[in-house]
């Protein structure tokens, strides 16, 4: 049997706080082939397996004129072409007016254009699909659950010591193979087993917009650099990133900063310049689990691939195994190299499946099939949890009128889908509650629906006390999306917000 452990909520880390680009590889095609080939092989096997949370939207390279400037002209664009045909991608040159046509929103001064397998991906439906998969195969799931060390027999780990972090509550695990996934924390997860992982923490800024502005990914066809990926996702477009090498000691608390904020809006113009006009609606930041390299200062230059480091043969340190590098394009290949090290361990000979077997919401997951599980016309909130939900909708119950009622209508989050999400997917607060529905991710960010889905929640957690506690911790972290971008519409809505719930937050009008 398996035992996941996560320290906070699923994608509390690196895979909730990314672009939700579904990659390509056209990326990675000059200077990083295996990368490349990696990510377009998983791209092909998530539009299969993950249908329910990918977006076929397409992706365009364009070349500007000052990029011809700097060496990145229409003869790089020719050897992008081959490269990427190399790797096995797709690509092909397009014309400017048809890149125009493709994209309406693209910078018009473009000089050229490559038309690639790109698409968005829900990273937060992604890993609840996979979290629900796991569980459906018998693993068990414990959320908000940090390890704090290793159980041992002589150098060999037999185990973890964990908390539960809302209860504070101790515990012992026994397994024969541990496997440490831990993102960017797998260096200090190592340590504690007495075994080092040099890894590089490349803080990553991106920027929300309040509506989608463009149809097809847009990046820049130059070599890798800040601000030059636009992908749209659901009603939002994002802008990103950037890449700075930050202490380990701030990987917990990592936010966009002013200066990150004027330069992706700069660079995104680049891209799209109606982007300039349109409103912001957050700033958000990730770190990066790369590998380090000693003679790259900024990380853009370090391969995503993927490291898998058996600590017995490397470390003398048996019942080990880490997994470290790749992305979350490549997630599920990881998943394999890592589960195919475990059973080797165990002598387990089994044939890995996850590339051929659909995610749960996704054996079916088309909105069209789907809505038509609801008795009579399904309404606007039930469509829109069919496109969240997928064929999962089935177990979602819409008893009574109530159950239909909207609970946050940015995201046309119905109460149905607030109970379903506390009885089927673990949900214990109101951040949990967003990575699964998309509540309070809309134009208010939260503030015309977190009264009502604090209560919602509550009382589906059986305890309706719980209420303020559960609005407080909500608004709170969101608060800190708004400051980097509190200017505009943004600032008269984080204003409105303070009136609405007077919470006495302690910000003055410089540090907004």
């Amino acid at each position: 049997r398996t035992l996941l452990l996560e320290r906070a909520d699923i994608t509390s880390g690196a895979s909730g706080r990314n672009h939700g680009l579904l990659h390509s590889g056209a990326r990675y095609a000059m200077k990083d082939s295996e990368s490349a080939e990696e990510c377009i092989r998983e791209n092909k096997i998530l539009r299969s397996i993950a249908s329910n949370c990918v977006e076929d939207t397409g992706g365009l390279f364009i070349t500007l004129p000052e990029d011809a400037d700097t060496g990145y002209g229409m003869d790089y664009q020719q050897r992008f072409v081959e490269a990427c045909g190399k790797a096995g991608i797709d690509a092909r040159a397009v014309t400017p007016q048809e890149a125009i046509k493709m994209e309406p929103s693209v910078n018009r001064r473009l000089i050229g254009a490559v038309v690639v397998p790109d698409g968005s991906v829900d990273p937060f439906r992604l890993c609840s699909a996979n979290v629900t998969d796991a569980e459906i195969h018998g693993a068990r799931i414990l959320t908000y659950t940090e390890v704090t060390g290793f159980l041992r027999e002589g150098n060999a780990v037999t185990g973890v010591c964990v908390k539960d972090r809302r209860s504070g509550a101790t515990a012992e695990y026994h397994a024969p193979v541990t496997v440490n996934a831990a993102g960017i924390w797998a260096q200090g997860i190592a340590a504690k087993a007495g075994v080092n992982i040099n890894m590089y923490p490349a803080k990553g800024a991106l920027l929300v917009f309040g509506h989608r502005v463009n149809n097809v990914v847009l990046n820049r066809c130059r070599k890798a650099a800040d601000g030059d990926i636009l992908v749209p996702g659901d009603s939002v477009s994002v802008i990103g990133t950037t890449s700075t090498r930050i202490p380990f000691d701030e990987c917990d608390a990592v936010n966009a900063t002013p200066e990150e904020v004027s330069l992706l809006l700069r660079e995104g113009c680049q891209l799209c310049p109606s982007l300039a006009s349109t409103r912001i609606l957050r700033a958000y930041a990730g770190v990066r689990p790369l590998v380090a390299s000693d003679d790259d200062p900024t990380g853009r230059s370090i391969s995503r691939g993927i490291v898998c480091l058996d600590h017995e043969q490397r470390d003398g340190v048996p019942g080990l195994i880490s997994i470290i590098g790749g992305k979350l394009m490549t997630y599920r290949l990881m998943a394999e190299i890592a589960t195919d090290a475990v059973c080797r361990k165990l002598s387990v000979r089994a044939e890995c499946t996850t590339a051929e077997k659909p995610l749960p919401g996704s054996a079916d997951g088309r909105i069209a099939s789907v809505s038509k599980r609801f008795p009579g016309k399904p309404t606007l909130g039930q469509k829109s949890a069919a496109g969240r939900q997928g064929d999962l909708i089935g177990r979602m119950r819409f008893d009574s009128p109530e159950d239909g009622a909207l609970v946050c209508e940015c995201e046309n989050v119905t109460l149905a889908e607030v109970k379903y999400a506390v009885a089927e997917l673990g949900v214990r607060n109101l951040s949990d509650l967003r990575h699964r529905t998309r509540l309070g991710m809309g134009t208010c960010q939260g503030t015309f629906c977190i009264r009502k889905a604090a209560v919602a929640l509550a009382k589906a957690l059986g305890d309706e006390s719980l209420a303020p506690a559960l609005a407080e911790e909500y608004l709170n972290e969101r608060w800190k999306g708004l400051c980097p971008v509190g200017w505009g519409d943004t600032l008269r809505e984080m204003e409105f917000m303070q009136r609405v719930y007077k919470f006495g937050k302690p910000y003055s009008y410089d540090e907004v």
